[in-house]
């Protein structure tokens, strides 16, 4: 492979959250990261080499949006996801959770009801609560070991006052690719009650080996304008750091509503380097994100034999995409807040405990495998020695 993702690179003093914070938020400076969804390697070659030559320039001043970041974004989702959309759709946030926060502020009002299917990605339900609206759980079911949208619940809590679902699409954290009819019989139900659905998709890139993503919008035009899709490479080509994220929206109407609170908030300027990112991403990064899917895919399958030999008590929820696994603790016997400090504090490795993603995320817990194998391999062994003290 052209890329070494065995390399392992000392993140140290670099500012990363990830790493410099560990004293900060775990109160122990010798803690193994493996919990914030950021990667340990580098980021595609040519997106090294297009941002060294933007450095060189020496100028970093207000920076526009050319053709070219539009006409990228085209061609990456109809590439990637076989989806045409079209440049005018396009709207640039600096990141998809503030981005989250102006639609909630943008097409509800105070005291509506928000629906969310947890165990979910956090920041969801800050959202939704912090600008004064309410949380609606539509919790998922687990099967089998896989989880799925609950229509019958849903359709129960639906009333007057749900204006909007927000879903994450591939799910964060427990891995599922939703499929096709999945989608469709969603959105059925969001039209017949006039709800607008959000569709997180910052993770659609990184599906697995016989799993398709399919974008909310792309179903039909019926769908797509009653619908917002969020996109970034942030995850996708480890550029959180440069705050570039894209809002699909084709319904003009909506667009045009959700541009004026961007332009009210004046949060319209772009990071100089995240458009010379997105775009040498796009255009030059896929070679990079394929050798990427096979290692991941190598490190999912480590940390299945390692938990199935070491921690057999411990079920791994098999990801259909995401660089996140979401880990089935139950059989542990430990409560919530045991399971954290045994991790955090015997084992001196941090996950992201599954309370945070709701109610039903305890007793789970969710690990980020990005990364040199010999690094996830020592946050395996962590965990199975604290288990077993």
């Amino acid at each position: 492979m052209k890329y070494n993702f065995d390399e392992s690179i000392n993140r140290l003093q670099t500012n990363s959250v990830k790493w410099d914070e560990v004293e900060n938020l775990f109160g122990d400076k010798e803690i193994l990261p493996m919990w914030v969804a950021d990667m340990d390697f580098k980021s595609p070659q040519p997106v090294i080499e297009a941002l060294k030559k933007r450095a060189d320039h020496g100028i970093y001043g207000y920076t526009t949006r050319p053709d070219s970041y539009y006409e990228a974004t085209v061609r990456w989702m109809k590439r990637r996801h076989k989806w045409t959309i079209e440049k005018d759709w396009i709207t640039f946030t600096p990141g998809v959770v503030p981005a989250l926060g102006i639609i909630v502020q943008s097409f509800t009002n105070p005291g509506d009801k928000i629906i969310i299917q947890q165990p979910v990605y956090y920041p969801f339900m800050s959202v939704i609560e912090k600008n004064g609206r309410e949380i609606v759980n539509n919790p998922l079911r687990l099967e089998n070991g896989r989880y799925y949208m609950d229509f019958e619940d849903l359709e129960k809590k639906i009333d007057p006052s749900v204006k909007m679902i927000i879903i994450s699409n591939p799910h964060n954290p427990v891995g599922r690719v939703w499929e096709k009819d999945e989608l469709t019989k969603l959105e059925e139900i969001c039209l017949k009650h006039n709800i607008l659905v959000v569709s997180d998709e910052i993770h659609s890139d990184l599906v697995y080996e016989g799993n398709v993503h399919t974008p909310f919008a792309s179903i039909s035009d019926e769908f797509a304008g009653r619908s917002i899709t969020c996109t970034a490479p942030s995850k996708t080509f480890n550029l959180a750091g440069l705050q570039t994220s894209n809002m699909i929206i084709p319904n003009q109407e909506l667009r045009e509503r959700f541009n004026k609170a961007l332009e009210d908030r004046f949060i319209g300027m772009t990071n100089t380097f995240g458009v010379t990112a997105l775009i040498a991403a796009y255009e030059e990064g896929e070679e990079w994100l394929d050798q990427l899917l096979v290692y991941l895919k190598g490190n999912l399958d480590f940390l299945n034999d390692y938990i199935k030999s070491n921690i057999p008590e411990v079920k791994v929820i098999k990801p259909d995409a995401t660089y996140l696994v979401w880990l089935d603790c139950r059989e542990l016997g430990l409560d919530a807040k045991k399971l954290e400090e045994v991790i955090q504090k015997q084992g001196k490795v941090a996950f992201d405990e599954g309370y945070i993603f709701g109610k039903e995320g305890e007793g789970f817990t969710r690990i980020n495998i990005a990364c040199p194998r010999v690094l996830l391999e020592e946050g395996l062994k962590r965990f199975s020695d604290a288990l077993k003290k």
